[in-house]
């Protein structure tokens, strides 16, 4: 079974613009086109958030893992030691 939370993370987000449409977000962190998931998660266990755009946006996507409102960024980053 994968890990996670054993893959590297980000300490901070990735902010885009986003136009209409469903986007698949990687929740696993082993997508070679991070932060979209590219399908590395099959057999894990772990599916991709998906994520419904009605209009265009700009969005801060978590690279740390630790957000409590993923696949959103929501700051936890600025919180968490640097090793």
């Amino acid at each position: 079974m994968l890990n996670f939370m054993e893959v590297m993370m980000n300490p901070t987000p990735y902010v885009m613009s986003l136009e209409p449409g469903s986007h698949y977000f990687c929740a696993c962190g082993r997508s070679a086109n991070l932060p979209f998931c590219d399908g590395t998660h099959q057999g894990s266990g772990v599916e991709p958030f998906t994520v419904d755009i009605a209009e265009p946006k700009t969005v801060a996507i978590c690279a740390c893992r630790h957000s409590a409102n993923r696949p959103f960024c929501d700051g936890t980053h600025k919180s968490l030691a640097v090793e």
